[in-house]
């Protein structure tokens, strides 16, 4: 699957995604290597997964090989599993790279693999193909393996795991083709109805609702799943069945609900205003006590406080989260000076700042406070990120 960031791209079902939390540089995982240029991480829960895999396939193994080997066998089988989703998702990766967008990384987790691509594509040619490029290669691996069952003379545990591995394929790529989003499938879907409409936004839209639509779809099968059985009684492959098709319904729901959410907020992106959103703001001198300092932006009807010297040139911003921590008592005894972060040059903005300028500018140097100026270099306000999180959300 593709995952685009922020929004994010790439997974598989055996995973895709979401915004990442923690920051650009938070690590997901196991710090693996950089094939290709991109960094390549395991989630611990893959751990789990591959004990999961190596416990259920080592019945099938031990009918052919006897314990321990089996264990082995089996557990080869769970790395090898995971290496088909790993080239599923480096394919999106590389495509990626080749089409000029940066790839921030590959992470292997509990349901498969994710890639996370810096920027969305330019194009829905270019979507389509980064999209496509993941199954293609499960498709072509599956195809390899009925091929090499056909014509090898291979040994039974070696014939074992290669139609092991080409179900394994053949299910991750036809998964990962589903008319939905999160699935590559929504993508090219996305990609479609874009370049029909000539609207990106549209795209996202149908293929958010279609992943819905699949995830319910999901939901439905792994019940089914888990009650039936060909002889006609009960149970079948049982609450195994149930408990991952409605984790895999949840994982499919989210993440289409989060495409269609990531849409919304882009319609508010070109009517943010730094102007709009900014705090007036009063200036003091560091060795101003925070109570007077509080009484004085009282008096001016200010929403913020910024340190200037004595020439009214602005120095530092007063952190708005440690003002309202300090008890009032103490406040009389504490001066601005205390509670402020010096006024590095990404924390002072334009004010004329609107729009995807502003939220690049807000990206480039996190913090929850950010200094206005005008062109001449005269303070306007503060933006503080509490105010422009509001205005995402409607509030």
């Amino acid at each position: 699957m593709t995952n685009t960031a922020p929004p994010t791209q790439g997974k598989t079902p055996a995973g895709d995604p979401g915004p990442r939390k923690g920051g650009p540089d938070a690590r997901p995982g196991l710090y693996m290597g950089r094939p290709f240029g991109v960094p390549v991480y395991v989630s611990p829960s893959w751990f789990l997964v591959a004990l999961l895999v190596t416990v259920m396939f080592e019945g099938q193994v031990n009918g052919v090989i006897d314990r321990p080997l089996s264990y082995l066998v089996a557990f080869a089988y769970a790395v090898l599993l995971y290496g088909s989703v790993f080239v599923h998702e480096l394919s999106h990766a590389v495509t990626a790279r080749v089409l000029g967008l940066p790839v921030r990384s590959v992470t292997l987790h509990i349901l498969g693999g994710e890639t996370s691509i810096e920027r969305e594509a330019a194009t829905p040619g270019r979507e389509f193909l980064i999209a496509f490029a993941g199954p293609l290669v499960n498709l072509v691996l599956a195809g390899l393996g009925l091929l090499a069952h056909a014509v090898l003379p291979l040994p039974d545990v070696a014939l074992l795991l290669i139609d092991a591995l080409t179900f394994a394929n053949l299910l991750v790529g036809v998964f990962n083709l589903l008319p939905g989003l999160p699935l590559d499938g929504g993508r090219l879907v996305r990609a479609a109805v874009w370049k029909a409409t000539g609207h990106s936004r549209s795209g996202a839209i149908v293929a958010g609702w279609i992943g819905r639509a699949v995830a319910v779809a999901c939901l439905i099968a792994g019940a089914y799943l888990a009650t039936y059985r060909t002889d006609g009684g009960t149970g079948g492959i049982g609450w195994l069945a149930l408990l991952w098709s409605a984790l895999v319904a949840s994982f499919i729901w989210v993440g289409a609900t989060q495409a269609i959410r990531a849409e919304r907020f882009r319609d508010r992106v070109p009517l943010l205003s730094a102007r709009r959103l900014a705090r007036r703001a009063t200036l003091v001198t560091a060795d101003t006590p925070l109570a007077e300092a509080i009484r004085r932006a009282h008096a001016d009807q200010a929403g913020a406080l910024v340190i200037a010297d004595h020439d009214g040139n602005p120095q530092a911003l007063v952190s708005e989260k440690a003002v309202t921590a300090t008890p009032e008592h103490r406040r009389p005894w504490i001066t601005v000076g205390e509670l402020s972060r010096g006024l590095e040059p990404d924390l002072a903005l334009p004010a004329d700042l609107a729009g995807e300028d502003l939220i690049t500018a807000i990206r480039r140097n996190p913090a929850s406070e950010y200094l206005l100026t005008e062109p001449d270099g005269r303070v306007y306000g503060v933006l503080a990120v509490t105010d422009v999180d509001r205005a995402f959300a409607g509030v």
